[in-house]
Order: C-alpha cells, then sequence, then structure tokens
C-alpha cells in the first residue's frame, strides 16, 4: 500500500474503522492505489454519509419538530 494511502487511513478513525469491518479493502489498496475513491464511495455508502443521506436526515429531522410543534400547539 502506498504511503500517503496509510497516511489517509491512519487520520481517519472512520477509515480504519471501515477497514476493520471489510478487510477485503486491503487487498484492493495494496494492488492499485486508484481503488481508492471507490473506498471511499463504499463507505459513505454503508455509513450513508453521501449527501443525499444527509438531506434525507435533516428533512426527516424537520418533519419530527413540525409534529412536535403541531402537538404542542
Amino acid at each position: 500500500m502506498q504511503v500517503f494511502i496509510q497516511y489517509k487511513i491512519k487520520q481517519n478513525p472512520i477509515y480504519r474503522q471501515f477497514l476493520n469491518e471489510n478487510s477485503y479493502w486491503y487487498k484492493y489498496l495494496n494492488r492499485n492505489p486508484l481503488y481508492f475513491k471507490d473506498f471511499e464511495k463504499d463507505l459513505k455508502k454503508k455509513y450513508r454519509l453521501t449527501t443525499e443521506d444527509r438531506l434525507n436526515k435533516m428533512a426527516d429531522s424537520l418533519d419530527t419538530i413540525s409534529k412536535i410543534m403541531s402537538i404542542l400547539n
């Protein structure tokens, strides 16, 4: 594995946790550093860190707040 990829992984605890849970990514990252983008995409997809997931979470929170406000009124 190239040094800059190792550095990125060591600096981010989420990357380390994901690698511990999905160890097959070690093989891909060792073979080709270009897989790092795919690694990040898979991580974001599995941990629900994409922009779409964040917007959905925010919409759900706003919906919950509006329901609470309507109950209080």
